[in-house]
């Protein structure tokens, strides 16, 4: 079967960790897409879930908080000595 080159542009970074991980698994690069290229064309999409995080309770109360303060900058607790602030975030 013929052969053909894809070029694609990936992080510097992660190019080196995923040629490590690679290696270690006894792949080469080309190998590891060739793997994620059949799967991807036997399931007719991504081989793996693509999902956005989603935030774990607290940090979503922490966002609702931080987007009511912003409408309505009174609703929050305000400080004006900094030890004070720290005192409350600490305990």
């Amino acid at each position: 079967m013929p052969q053909t080159n894809i070029n694609i542009r990936i992080d510097e970074n992660l190019k080196r960790e995923f040629d490590a991980l690679c290696r270690d698994l006894g792949l080469t690069t080309t190998a590891a897409f060739t793997v994620f290229a059949k799967a991807a064309v036997r399931c007719q999409g991504i081989p793996f879930n693509v999902t956005r995080g989603v935030p774990n309770a607290e940090t979503a109360a922490a966002i609702e908080e931080a987007q009511a303060m912003k409408k309505d900058p009174s609703s929050g607790k305000t400080y004006t000595d900094v030890d004070a602030m720290m005192k409350d975030l600490l305990s």
